[in-house]
């Protein structure tokens, strides 16, 4: 990452935050977080900014494709050109499977479909113009390869993001543009532990715990970073042995 400028869209959430300050030790130069939380976001900058890295802010909704671009267009404006871009916005209910309603499908799609597209949209046009390649990394879900009556429409978009990612990878290789999804596991953040499954997800994990977000940030900034050379259009699972492939 040493050198690089990154967007991280949902950066202001407990894997985003963490994937923020993991490539700014590992020496990003700037990172613009896009998220629709003010208050977290000016948080996360604020800790960046004192790391030692250029930092932004910017708040809207990316569900929709003309603020996505607009957003993204304004980090290039105030960090530069952008050789990273990871999607760790996502929207995570649990309801019984006949008791989702067509505004919840109609939430889990925008959040975790839409937003995705619309920001690898952004992305890899302004990568393909400058002509240097790039990396992208969504997040994906291990729900997303093993039945969830809970959560169910969460599992099928997630599902949509893994096809998704490998949608415009193949599209863009030849633009040496690598993208790859990142499907975690259960993750020890504030809003999971707050929600009360994380001791439900880390007794059924053979590891025996849920994952910390920067166990799942460490896959992240491989697949971001220039290590990276010869992975597009990969899921990788990093979910502590629940879903194994």
């Amino acid at each position: 990452m040493e050198g690089k400028t990154a967007v991280i869209v949902g950066g202001a959430g407990g894997l985003g935050a963490a994937t923020a300050r993991l490539m700014v030790e590992r020496g990003a130069a700037a990172i613009a977080i896009i998220d629709v939380s003010q208050e977290a976001t000016d948080k996360v900058v604020a800790t960046l900014n004192e790391l030692g890295c250029q930092a932004v802010g910017l708040v809207g909704d990316v569900t929709r494709s003309e603020p996505a671009h607009r957003l993204f267009n304004e980090a290039v404006s105030q960090v530069g050109p952008i050789h990273v871009m990871v999607n760790c916005a996502g929207w995570f209910p649990r309801k019984p499977i006949l008791e989702i309603t067509d505004d919840e499908w109609s939430t889990s799609f925008d959040v975790n479909v839409r937003c995705t597209h619309n920001m690898m949209a952004a992305a890899v046009t302004h990568m393909k113009a400058r002509g240097e390649g790039g990396r992208i990394v969504n997040i994906s879900s291990v729900d997303a390869f093993k039945p969830h009556p809970k959560n169910a429409h969460y599992a099928a978009m997630k599902t949509a993001v893994t096809s998704l990612t490998k949608s415009f990878a193949l599209e863009f290789a030849p633009d040496q543009i690598l993208i790859n999804s990142v499907a975690p596991g259960g993750i020890a953040t504030e809003k999971g532990l707050a929600a009360g499954w994380v001791p439900e997800h880390a007794a059924a994990t053979p590891l025996g715990r849920a994952a910390e977000p920067e166990d799942i940030a460490e896959m992240i900034i491989f697949l971001a970073s220039s290590r990276n050379r010869y992975a597009t259009g990969e899921n990788v699972i990093v979910g502590g042995g629940y879903v194994m492939h």
